[in-house]
């Protein structure tokens, strides 16, 4: 019957966005944003090898993570250590995931699914 069976969570699919100008075009549509990983808060730049194409909601997600989580860890200095890790699937050039990471002494870790497999982790 199937009640018991857990229920694959697909949500948007952009396998098919597998180069910059695609990303660039569904930027200009208005369905992805540039996203820093670092952000220049934390000293990063806005140069291709910091930045990734996301649906808006993820970049909501990690302002308020790096905001409202690892700012304040920082502050106290709790950590000194900050890492943000596309995960990719296929030739997408949109990240399936991104890890968080504030290290050092202390350690927080969070992943934002974005879409495919990574949707589907426990």
């Amino acid at each position: 019957m199937g009640w018991f069976s857990k229920k694959k969570n697909n949500g948007p699919d952009y396998n098919s966005v597998n180069s910059m100008a695609e990303a660039q075009r569904l930027v200009a549509q208005g369905e992805l944003i540039p996203l820093l990983l670092l952000p220049i808060e934390f000293g990063g730049e806005a140069v291709a090898e910091n930045t990734v194409y996301v649906p808006t909601f993820v970049a909501d997600l990690k302002h308020g993570t790096d905001r409202d989580i690892v700012f304040p860890l920082a502050a106290d200095g709790k950590v000194t250590r900050y890492s943000a890790q596309p995960e990719y699937e296929g030739k997408s050039v949109v990240p399936v995931a991104i890890k968080i990471s504030a290290t050092e002494p202390a350690n927080f870790v969070q992943d934002i699914a974005i879409w495919g497999g990574a949707l589907n982790r426990s």
